[in-house]
């Protein structure tokens, strides 16, 4: 596993500790954490490309009924 060395400011770096507490993990395991769900994939793999695709019947929105009546609060 690869170690990185940074420099952030004390105020930072504090609420970093704090929040690497509350979630009961070092401060090394919460930044990396963190990392790790700002750089992974978010999308499935062609999950772009499937737009526009689709060969079935038209989709069609159920009825959506009608508002109900209900009293002001005036």
């Amino acid at each position: 596993m690869a170690q990185l060395h940074f420099y952030i400011p004390d105020p930072i770096a504090d609420k970093l500790k704090l929040k690497a507490e509350q979630a009961h993990l070092s401060v090394s395991k919460y930044i990396a954490e963190i990392a790790k769900r700002e750089v992974e994939d978010q999308w499935p793999k062609n999950y772009f490309e499937l737009f526009g695709s689709w060969q079935g019947e038209d989709l069609k929105r159920a009825d959506q009924g009608s508002f109900e009546d209900r009293d002001s609060f005036e």
